[in-house]
C-alpha cells in the first residue's frame, strides 16, 4: 500500500491516470490503508459475552481498504452495545456497476450477497452498514434486480448503523456517551437523504450529546466517480464550493465535521482542508470508557 500511495501522489502517475483513465490530476486519490479492516478483524478478540446476540457488519470496499478505522469504530460500538459482530464473504454491493449501466454484473453481485446474507436474515440477524450507498443498495436496488423473497428478507433486516443503534435504544439499550455540549456539523449523504433522511444520524449524534447543525448544501459534488472524472472535475468543485466548503471552513476548530459518505469526506478534505469523520467514529470516541 505504501508504494501504491506514493505512486498515486507523483505528478507523473497523476498525469498517466488522467491520460489513460480520465481521472483528473487535480483530484487526490484515496490512500490505501496499511492494514485492511478484514485483516484487523481476523485478529480481533471479541468479548466473551454478547447478551444482545449476533449482528452482521456489511463491510464496504472503502471501509475495508481505505478507512478501516471506521469499521473498527463500528465494531467497538456494536460490541459495547452487547452484540457479537460477524462478517460475511461479500462482494461489492453493485452500486458502481449500476451507475455505469452494468446491470447484468450488478445482478450477479446482488445475487451473491443475498445468498450469503439470506440465511442470517431468516434467523432475524440484523445486517448493519456504514457506507450509505452500499447498505441502501441492499435495501433498494438489489430487491429490484433480483425480485426474490430472499432479497426482500435481506432488505428488511438491513440497517444503517445509526438506524440500528436507535432501534436498540428503543428496546432498552443504554450507552455511556459523554459528549454533552459538543458541536457537530453534519453533511448528509444524497443517497441516504433520498431513502432515509438525515434523521437517524442527527438523532444518534444528539443521543451522544452533540448539538447538531446540518449543512444546507445539497450534493457535495462528488457523486461517486463523477468528481474524479476529468470532464466533471470543475463542476464538482463548483458544487462543493457553493455551500459545503464555506460552511466547513467557517466551523470552529472544536466542531466535529461529520459525513457518512466517503465521497463527501473526500470532497471536504480536498476543498476545506478539514477531516470529516464518519458517525461511527464520532459516536465511538464519545463513549465514556
Amino acid at each position: 500500500p505504501a508504494l501504491a500511495n506514493r505512486l498515486a501522489r507523483l505528478g507523473a502517475g497523476r498525469w498517466l491516470l488522467e491520460k489513460t483513465l480520465g481521472i483528473d490530476r487535480r483530484r487526490p486519490l484515496p490512500a490505501l490503508a496499511a492494514e485492511t479492516f478484514t485483516a484487523w478483524f481476523a485478529r480481533h478478540a471479541p468479548p466473551a459475552e454478547a447478551p444482545r446476540g449476533d449482528v452482521v457488519l456489511f463491510h464496504d470496499t472503502f471501509t475495508t481498504y481505505n478507512s478501516p478505522e471506521i469499521g473498527q469504530a463500528a465494531v467497538g460500538l456494536l460490541e459495547a452495545a452487547g452484540f457479537r459482530v460477524g462478517l460475511v464473504d461479500r462482494k461489492c454491493c453493485g452500486r458502481p456497476l449500476i451507475s455505469k449501466g452494468m446491470l447484468a454484473e450488478a445482478r450477479e453481485h446482488a445475487a451473491w450477497n443475498v445468498r450469503q446474507l439470506a440465511p442470517l436474515a431468516a434467523r432475524g440477524v440484523a445486517i448493519v452498514g456504514l457506507e450509505p450507498s452500499c447498505l441502501l443498495t441492499l435495501r433498494d436496488e438489489s430487491v429490484d434486480l433480483l425480485r426474490t423473497e430472499e432479497a426482500r428478507a435481506v432488505a428488511r433486516q438491513s440497517f444503517l448503523l445509526e438506524e440500528f443503534l436507535l432501534r436498540e435504544r428503543a428496546r432498552g439499550l443504554v450507552l455511556p456517551f459523554a459528549a454533552r455540549g459538543r458541536k457537530a456539523l453534519l453533511h448528509g449523504h444524497c443517497h441516504q437523504k433520498a431513502l432515509v433522511g438525515n434523521g437517524p444520524t442527527v438523532a444518534a449524534l444528539s443521543w451522544a450529546g452533540f448539538e447538531v447543525e446540518e449543512v444546507d448544501s445539497g450534493c457535495c459534488g462528488m457523486a461517486g466517480a463523477f468528481g474524479f472524472e476529468r470532464e466533471h472535475y470543475d463542476i464538482s468543485v463548483a458544487l462543493g464550493n457553493r455551500r459545503l466548503a464555506p460552511a466547513v471552513r467557517a466551523a470552529a476548530a472544536d466542531t466535529e465535521i461529520v459525513a457518512p459518505g466517503v465521497s463527501c469526506r473526500q470532497q471536504i478534505d480536498h476543498l476545506a482542508g478539514r477531516r470529516a469523520r464518519h458517525p461511527a467514529e464520532v459516536l465511538w470516541t464519545a463513549i465514556s470508557r
